[in-house]
């Protein structure tokens, strides 16, 4: 049974990781796909091939979701081409690690930009379309950073708990007109990003405080943003799900 057949779905930093996953996923159970990108050409190009290889449309697209102009022009030529916005997934996301004391006001910035003002310049745009269709779901990913806090994380923490007020509030302003909006907070998932944690007794550390005993993987992920992107969430507004095998508990 596919979950998503013919629906029109953006996932914003989608070439590798998590966003990646959740871009084939969404295509696996029917939904076209258009995703962002920044970094490789190659992969990007590599990734719409195998989305397009399970019978869908897919497009990517180089946009950067923390500058509103690309993404005002993103989501008008998505509309333009596929007709519709039904679901968005904002997943763009990077870290630039420090502590306070060392931390760099460029370096506040560039996350702030790329995890937090991204999600409200997407959001901004898709929710003309959805509004006009009185149906949307958009899913926003968050951390478990941004519910716990980090030494050495403060941006990124910062970035993440905003996000998770952000989608309480957009939830109940347009919960109205059908449009559902959640937030995932993942925890310690297997990417690129985060090989560093896998390895020796820092791995071993980590994993004894997880109650499931081991990290997540990106289809884990996938799967809770599949679950809010169908009508199997469709009761679900204004929530935020911790993906993290009970670390939060």
């Amino acid at each position: 049974m596919k979950l998503l057949e013919n629906k029109v779905a953006i996932v914003t930093g989608a070439s590798r990781g998590i966003g990646e996953a959740i871009a084939e996923k969404f295509a696996e159970h029917g939904a076209h796909v258009v995703f962002t990108y920044l970094s490789s050409d190659e992969k990007a190009k590599a990734l719409e091939q195998k989305l397009q290889a399970k019978g869908v449309k897919a497009k990517a697209v180089k946009s950067n979701a923390g500058i509103y102009e690309d993404c005002e022009a993103l989501v008008n030529d998505v509309v333009k081409e596929f007709g519709a916005v039904d679901i968005c997934v904002n997943n763009a996301g990077i870290s630039k690690d420090n502590l306070l004391l060392r931390m760099s006001p460029d370096q506040w910035d560039d996350v702030m930009d790329i995890n937090l003002k991204s999600v409200f310049n997407m959001t901004k745009h898709v929710i003309r379309p959805m509004m006009k269709a009185k149906s949307g779901s958009i899913i926003n990913m968050s951390s478990i950073i941004g519910i716990t806090g980090n030494a050495g994380q403060s941006s990124y923490a910062a970035s993440k708990a905003g996000i998770i007020g952000f989608t309480k509030s957009i939830a109940k302003e347009l919960g109205s007109r059908n449009i559902r909006c959640n937030a995932v907070a993942p925890g310690f998932v297997e990417t690129d990003m985060t090989n560093y944690l896998k390895d020796g007794e820092g791995a071993k550390a980590y994993i004894e405080k997880i109650p499931l005993g081991r990290f997540g993987t990106t289809e884990d992920i996938a799967n809770v943003c599949l679950f809010l992107a169908s009508n199997m969430g469709g009761y679900l507004t204004g929530q935020v799900i911790s993906a993290c095998g009970g670390l939060n508990i």
